[in-house]
């Protein structure tokens, strides 16, 4: 079985099945310093995340295929092979983090309606796949805003709007609702579907789509046009 990760190739005399169980047995077998993060081994925790074939995928929940090409995730700083430096996405989720106050009672509907969002392992697939961050790494991006999203919708949060001006600028109008991030996120959250509500909440608190009123003057003529990379 030859499989390629991080630009080498590497020629197992054993068929396995799952990439995790093939990274460690290359680097118990083949090559000491191929270097690669894990943790969980059961999907949960995010930190095996990386590309195959050009998707993003957890090792531990990916079958590999002969000829399989395994890289890092993209738009993070590599580190080495597959090990990438995630601070600029963590200082994301940290500023638009908010205190909870439990002084709210709230009811079993209220508290699935944020389950989904609360599901998220911080594995960085969403950024990965992002081509809007690719373009502009000050982008808040799509995990931060699904967690900006969750914070909105929780009924524990005191009600606050003015939040919402944290998500304005290279933020949920940035986002093209493209859906790759929803297409690769392991947990199933819909993210995509999340930046389109924050969207919704921004315009319900007289906020508006600033690319919408550079390319038309001010006027809303309807349909979401996003971020323009190219500036026109």
């Amino acid at each position: 079985m030859v499989i390629n990760i991080a630009s080498k190739q590497y020629e197992l005399d054993k068929k396995i099945d799952m990439l995790l169980d093939t990274l460690i047995y290359i680097q118990e077998n083949i090559d000491p310093s191929l270097s690669f993060k894990y943790n969980c081994r059961s999907g949960v925790c995010g930190s095996c995340a990386v590309r195959v074939n050009g998707v993003e995928k957890l090792a531990c929940d990916c079958k590999i295929e002969e000829g399989a090409i395994v890289e890092p995730l993209k738009n993070l700083p590599v580190v080495k092979d597959l090990i990438v430096e995630s601070a600029n996405i963590s200082s994301k989720l940290q500023m638009v983090e908010k205190e909870l106050y439990n002084t709210h009672e709230v009811t079993q509907e209220e508290i699935e309606a944020i389950d989904v969002e609360s599901n998220c392992i911080l594995c960085n697939s969403c950024y990965s796949s992002c081509p809007v961050y690719e373009y502009n790494q000050d982008f808040i991006g799509p995990f931060a805003l699904t967690r900006a999203y969750r914070y909105f919708n929780d009924k524990k949060c005191d009600e606050d709007t003015q939040k919402l001006e944290k998500v304005q600028k290279s933020g949920v109008w940035d986002c093209t609702l493209c859906g790759a991030c929803s297409m690769v996120c392991p947990q199933s959250i819909d993210i995509k579907n999340d930046i389109q509500k924050l969207q919704n909440f921004s315009v319900q608190n007289g906020y508006q789509n600033p690319y919408t009123a550079q390319s038309f003057g001010g006027f809303d003529l309807g349909g979401d046009f996003g971020f323009n990379p190219n500036g026109f």
